[in-house]
């Protein structure tokens, strides 16, 4: 465990400095001074998307209680604070992306097993933790982008087929400590096996085109640009380009196309942003509201519309740029699994040179 420590998820005992040092860092919904009362609820979350202000304010105006928004930038800030302050935490809603994200936090012991009806109803179960712990919300996949000046779809139909020879200094990709690789390979791991996950990573550090640096948007953009030929990415980052009326971006989306990898088989690599009610939470009922008020079509459709990402629930209309990216299967293991595989995942990445 020791080869761990600097991974960027690997939680350090900050103690009390962090409830003190983070303490400042409420949203602007904060303003919003508690009535006498008035039902507030207290939302730590490290998404960093301009809908969920929306949403916030939506369920503000539905139900009255208003929703005090303490945002962190990392996931492993948000559970050292809860940690720090314990039974004392404000916390009554978690929200976090990714699996390996949500999954550290329960194992940390800051999340309730709580049934959210609505959540057990609408998500599949392989979005929600068994216990109760965590609710899927939204959707992403992994998928993989390519330069269709320079390669086939058939060429890249397979996570596996990017760590083989003939892509030697083609492939993109952002740093093996970043969650979302993170994940990939632990469900490697679960599909795979160890060893062979272990050789898929040094497959993928030796085709690298060049050292990882930036988000998925910056694979995406260097393969247009040719400097790769493929990269893995989350599908929202495509779809926000997709959407764009940039000439830029309309010119990096006419030199890429779209595959997602593994459809003879297991199927693509689908990744979450979860809810879920911390255990010390002082507002458990408005928690539940509010994490059920996620899961309602109006919001469903507001994550797929405005931030490209897929809907937790099955039966909510995709629209019509998603529907384009085309209809895919996708990997139906259970994320609490994928999840628990992380630490694996992080231990195998970090004996490779793929930094």
């Amino acid at each position: 465990m020791k080869s761990m420590s600097h991974m960027a998820f690997t939680l350090t005992a900050w103690g009390l400095v962090v409830s003190s040092t983070l303490f400042s860092l409420a949203s602007k919904s904060n303003a919003q001074a508690e009535k006498p009362n008035q039902t507030v609820l207290n939302l730590y979350s490290s998404r960093h998307y301009d809908v969920d202000e929306k949403i916030n304010k939506m369920f503000t105006e539905k139900t009255g209680i208003v929703v005090q928004h303490v945002q962190m930038k990392e996931a492993s800030q948000l559970v050292e604070r809860i940690k720090a302050e314990g039974k004392a935490t404000q916390a009554d809603v978690v929200m976090t992306v990714d699996i390996g994200n949500i999954w550290r936090a329960a194992d940390a012991g800051i999340l309730a097993d709580t049934d959210v009806p609505a959540a057990k109803q609408l998500v599949s179960k392989e979005l929600q933790d068994p216990n109760g712990k965590w609710y899927a919300v939204s959707q992403r996949a992994r998928v993989i982008v390519y330069n269709k000046n320079k390669l086939k779809p058939e060429q890249v139909a397979s996570y596996e087929s990017l760590a083989t020879p003939q892509f030697k200094g083609k492939v993109l990709i952002r740093s093996s400590n970043h969650v979302y690789n993170q994940s990939l390979v632990a469900s490697l791991v679960q599909h795979l096996g160890k060893d062979k996950a272990e050789a898929w990573v040094k497959g993928i550090a030796d085709n690298l085109a060049r050292k990882p640096e930036g988000g998925d948007t910056d694979q995406i953009k260097a393969v247009a640009a040719g400097v790769g030929d493929v990269a893995i990415v989350n599908s929202y980052y495509v779809v926000r380009l997709l959407k764009s009326e940039k000439p830029e971006d309309k010119a990096v989306v006419a030199n890429i196309g779209v595959v997602f990898p593994n459809q003879s088989d297991r199927g693509t690599h689908v990744n979450i942003s979860g809810a879920a009610i911390a255990a010390n939470a002082p507002h458990k009922d408005a928690a539940i509201q509010f994490i059920s008020f996620l899961l309602s079509p109006e919001v469903q459709k507001l994550y797929a519309e405005e931030n490209g990402e897929f809907p937790a629930v099955k039966s909510v209309k995709l629209p019509t740029v998603l529907e384009n990216l085309g209809s895919f299967k996708a990997d139906t293991t259970s994320l609490a699994t994928i999840g628990a595989l992380t630490p694996q995942a992080v231990m195998i990445t970090d004996r490779s040179t793929w930094r």
